[in-house]
């Protein structure tokens, strides 16, 4: 089958603002007609071609998957969608409130409206990667969940003949798709004929998501596409309601200048209440007012945790109340000793918020300096440029069985050091001990320093280690996990702080500008400020003012 479009409704607004032709009866353009910008596919098998977004395989060049063009000018929820397509040969598709498939570039899953050079599947509504079929040409169906876990597609009504419709759809010629997504009611027309309509009313069904168009594997074939246009039909959108952040800041525990989880907290709180977004931010101290009311966090759209983990970890006794929230799409951000918690169900439910979590006995928590001079291609990471920095940067978390369903953002090989001794040439130290060769660590072992499973990745398989993360489950919710964040002036660090700004916006189901998030101008004064320790009569506020100045290159 085929995908298209991927778009997040909390984003819609904020797009119709910035597209780059004007509104016309309520529509923007999405594409200018003559560069692909905003448009994110694989070079080998798109390019503007006659005014046309064009996909096109040959048998010299095929496509090994079926492989997408995204549209990353934001996301869509309740929207109307309308465009031209012509195809020879093969299966195209428009996908929408859609997904990225972890690990798999340009690969996207979700609701797709179908569209082929046969004759069975134009105007159905598929499923890519999203359990298949969801309504046939000429159906009307509501989509739920079978007593027996399956899911089931119940057709309440035909509302047209498929071989009467088809008579409707011309041969390798220009056809005008049609897609209205209205809460969880989609709507397919092609050439003014309406194809199919599907009620989703499963557990799994999304709210919000991508838009892309989609190329099929297969026989060769060529799609075109023009005259994208869409408007926003303003439901849950970002014009007419803003998001509210919970921001959660742990008790002291570390002394000045670590672990400053109140000054940190209220740091992300104000920028994000002064980034001209539609969102709201309000911190709350977990230690002078306690784990917030019931009434507090049903308000909030996405909740950060920036406090100490592992045993005594906030979440841990809070397990069903969270998993209540965030099923119903509230997103999570766990904030460095935030991301620890412990094996059984806390774990379980880490793995499942965010896709990972810091595991004693498998993951080390070093102090060290981490150079990330790439990121992969995520909301998360619009406007991040590289950084070098030194952190406590946990590494070899556990992650989901297969990383399914989850991206890695800041990724790096740790230095041996972190783990053992090297000699002059770099090369672990090795001893004898207890008749056999071994390495000399650097770090005793325990629950957190050090352990085999780390030992093996790093050094004899030398496997990059994943210290920021992000997931987005079916049902809308997101999550992010970052290992860093305990020294406290790495906020001054722009590209630092503008990851978890855009994590926050994301998670809380808006759009990340294309620029990221605005970060401000962050002064030693501003790092200051809610302070829960006092400032010792020592403190370098020079030192600390000259290291933001080299950071960001003022």
């Amino acid at each position: 089958m085929v995908s298209l479009f991927r778009w997040c409704l909390g984003v819609a607004a904020v797009l119709l603002a910035t597209a780059s032709l004007p509104a016309e009866d309520g529509f923007v353009s999405l594409f200018d007609g003559e560069s692909l910008k905003n448009w994110d596919g694989n070079p080998d098998f798109w390019r503007v071609e006659d005014g046309c977004i064009t996909g096109q395989t040959t048998p010299e060049n095929p496509t090994k998957g079926n492989t997408f063009i995204i549209y990353r000018g934001g996301e869509v929820g309740d929207f109307e969608l309308t465009l031209d397509y012509k195809i020879i040969g093969g299966n195209s598709g428009i996908q929408y409130r859609s997904f990225e498939v972890p690990d798999q570039k340009w690969v996207i899953g979700g609701y797709q409206a179908d569209f082929e050079s046969g004759d069975t599947y134009s105007g159905i509504n598929y499923g890519e990667r999203f359990r298949g079929i969801l309504a046939n040409r000429g159906q009307k169906t509501v989509v739920k969940k079978g007593d027996d876990g399956k899911v089931k597609v119940d057709v309440v009504e035909q509302i047209g003949d498929t071989k009467e419709i088809q008579t409707h759809i011309k041969k390798e010629d220009w056809n005008t798709y049609r897609i209205i997504a209205k809460g969880y009611t989609f709507e397919h027309q092609i050439n003014g004929v309406t194809t199919s309509i599907c009620t989703d009313e499963h557990p799994d069904r999304r709210a919000t998501g991508l838009l892309a168009l989609q190329l099929h594997a297969g026989p060769p074939m060529k799609v075109q596409f023009k005259n994208i246009k869409l408007k926003n039909l303003g439901a849950n959108t970002a014009s007419t309601e803003k998001k509210h952040v919970l921001l959660l800041a742990g008790r002291r525990s570390h002394g000045f200048g670590a672990h400053d989880h109140t000054a940190g907290c209220g740091l992300l709180a104000k920028l994000l209440n002064e980034s001209g977004l539609p969102i709201t931010a309000e911190m709350h101290s977990l230690e002078k007012d306690g784990w917030p009311t019931s009434d507090k966090l049903a308000k909030a759209d996405s909740i950060v945790i920036y406090a100490d983990g592992g045993g005594g970890h906030p979440f841990n006794s809070h397990l069903d109340e969270l998993q209540a929230l965030f099923d119903k799409g509230v997103g999570v951000v766990c904030i460095h000793y935030g991301v620890e918690t412990v094996t059984g169900p806390p774990g379980e439910a880490f793995l499942n918020w965010t896709g990972g979590y810091f595991e004693p006995n498998y993951s080390v928590n070093p102090h060290w300096t981490a150079n990330y001079t790439s990121f992969p291609s995520h909301a998360i990471t619009q406007g991040v440029e590289p950084f070098k920095i030194n952190d406590e940067w946990y590494y070899h978390m556990r992650f989901r069985d297969g990383m399914a369903g989850v991206t890695p953002l800041l990724t790096d090989l740790p230095p041996l050091t972190t783990l053992v001794e090297v000699d002059a040439a770099g090369k672990p130290v090795m001893i004898e001990q207890d008749g056999k060769q071994t390495y000399k660590l650097s770090r005793p072992e325990n629950a957190h320093n050090n352990n085999p499973f780390a030992r093996k990745a790093v050094i004899e398989d030398k496997e990059p280690q994943h210290m920021a993360w992000a997931t987005e489950n079916p049902n809308g919710h997101r999550g992010f996990g970052c290992s860093g964040g305990h020294v406290h002036w790495n906020w001054g660090n722009d590209q630092f702080r503008k990851l978890f700004l855009n994590a926050i916006v994301w998670t809380a189901g808006l759009d990340v500008p294309s620029e990221g998030v605005p970060v401000g101008d962050v002064t030693v004064d501003d790092l200051l400020t809610n302070h829960d320790e006092e400032i010792p009569a020592d403190f370098n506020k020079a030192r600390i003012a000259a290291m933001l100045a080299e950071w960001n290159g003022k």
